[in-house]
């Protein structure tokens, strides 16, 4: 759970059944409102109520507190975090909408490769998000006509065949400058994307508006 602004409570329905919690600085005030159990919360701290901190210690949640002079953000921190606890599947969750900066580093971080062997997922604001690195395939969900996006991350992404989606793709590669991805539909209720190499941003608009 990323701090900034919390998400809607409305989102509590979509998190999946979960082993374990972070929290990253203020992701905390987040957590706790969508009635999640905080294992753990780090960062520098600059931004959590106090009390609360000291309440959920007090109740068996680790706290990490860092120095706020550092070479890497509270994200990125609590994503590594994850990943040192044995985590292979993280479920990124954040209203978004913050610096701009902040927003743009949690797209950098989530490429980090230490998180390779992770299956990652972004519940970014009402959105989906996940991202897969090939060879891999992916499969989601929704209403039909609901918008699906496919952006090359890091670097070109190739062997890119989709099913379920209005504009198919077989066999093909999106470069990491190209918008060709973008705006694609669900024809079915379920769409399956895969690819061979390179590492691919699969996002699902609105998916989680209510």
């Amino acid at each position: 759970m990323l701090g900034g602004t919390p998400p809607t409570r409305a989102i509590a329905q979509h998190i999946p059944a979960h082993q374990l919690v972070i929290a990253a600085d203020s992701g905390l005030h987040g957590a706790i409102d969508l009635g999640l159990r905080v294992n753990v919360v780090i960062g520098d701290m600059d931004s959590v109520d106090k009390a609360v901190l000291a309440a959920v210690e007090a109740n068996g949640t680790t706290v990490t507190e860092l120095p706020r002079d550092k070479d890497a953000t509270d994200a990125e921190l609590a994503l590594l975090k994850a990943v040192d606890m044995g985590a292979t599947k993280i479920v990124l969750i954040t209203k978004g909408g913050g610096r701009l900066d902040h927003e743009l580093g949690v797209f950098a971080v989530l490429q980090n490769p230490n998180l390779r062997h992770c299956t990652i997922q972004a519940m970014w604001d009402n959105s989906i998000l996940h991202l897969i690195h090939g060879p891999a395939s992916v499969s989601i969900t929704g209403k039909l006509g609901s918008n699906v996006g496919l952006v090359a991350a890091g670097g070109e992404a190739s062997g890119i065949s989709t099913s379920g989606l209005k504009w198919v793709l077989n066999n093909e590669s999106l470069a990491p400058h190209s918008s060709r991805g973008i705006s694609n539909e669900l024809t079915e209720e379920t769409a399956t994307i895969s690819v061979k190499t390179g590492s691919l941003f699969v996002v699902q608009s609105s998916a989680l508006s209510t």
